[in-house]
């Protein structure tokens, strides 16, 4: 066959970034598909040959919240807000295990695709973004068990439900602003994914979950919001429990916390990148 008159096939050469180099979103995009099977093979995974699937993602919460409930909603007699604690306390959790659960598969994510990274050349933010979404079906699986257990105390939602979305792209984007520091970081320091799970643990205690922020003095408040986690939990609170007052304060100083997290992170993952292949 003559190929001379064939078209020739475009080169396309890969170089290291220099510098922070801005988000490419169509290099993203015309890797869609690749980000669809990373989230599909992570869900695969998760749920593939397992005795109890998804009642666990049931089981574990709703333990966990009976737990909490005779501890600080029976014995400590924590504040509650006007509601039932075992709500009070489910509404936190709900947002609070889908940052835990992403957080640790973030920052373990570039490591544990190490041979793909080694291999083949592809925009590798999609790794950690794509640790956002396997998760979202636990989420989905909780919230349907807050729903449950609103009815079975008699719990109404209100319009605040509206504000749901945006309270979870909130959570989201603090996920992975903080994701994206531990993954790059993971690459270098081993003892990175040691220390995550530390922190999950220690931050569900300096977070808004089994207690209310209106337990600290006022002049703290703004200080405590500085954790981005603050602004989400008690926006999820207020939203399907129908608060009266909006934390106003507190999810402003979260939001802009959480977009300085992401883009330090997406700064130091994009300059850390071009030696991915070669320390991983």
């Amino acid at each position: 066959m003559d190929t001379s008159h064939q078209r020739a096939l475009p080169t396309i050469t890969v170089e290291p970034t220099s510098g922070f180099a801005a988000i490419n979103l169509r290099e993203l995009w015309h890797y869609r598909d690749l980000l669809f099977f990373l989230v599909w093979r992570d869900i695969s995974v998760r749920y593939k040959q397992t005795v109890l699937g998804a009642v666990w993602v049931v089981l574990q919460p709703f333990l966990t919240m009976v737990i909490f409930t005779f501890i600080f909603g029976r014995l400590a007699n924590m504040p509650s807000e006007g509601a039932p604690y075992p709500i009070f306390f489910f509404s936190a959790l709900v947002p609070w295990q889908y940052f835990s659960s992403t957080l640790n598969n973030s920052a373990n994510s570039l490591v544990n695709n190490a041979n793909l990274i080694s291999k083949v050349y592809f925009p590798r933010l999609l790794i950690p973004l794509s640790s956002l979404f396997p998760t979202l079906v636990d989420w989905a699986i909780s919230f349907l068990v807050m729903l449950g257990l609103l009815f079975f105390y008699r719990f109404g939602l209100t319009w605040n439900a509206l504000w749901l979305p945006a309270f979870l792209l909130l959570l989201m984007t603090t996920v992975l602003g903080v994701g994206l520091w531990f993954s790059a970081l993971n690459i270098h320091y081993r003892d990175v994914r040691y220390v995550v799970p530390f922190i999950t643990q220690f931050g569900m205690f300096v977070s808004p979950v089994v207690y209310p922020s209106s337990v600290l003095p006022e002049r703290w408040r703004a200080v405590y919001a500085a954790n981005p986690m603050v602004g989400v939990i008690e926006g999820f609170r207020w939203a399907l429990l129908g608060k009266a007052a909006l934390p106003g304060r507190e999810i402003f100083i979260s939001t802009a916390v959480a977009l300085l997290l992401l883009l330090g992170g997406l700064f130091y993952f994009r300059r850390a990148e071009r030696h991915f292949a070669d320390i991983v």
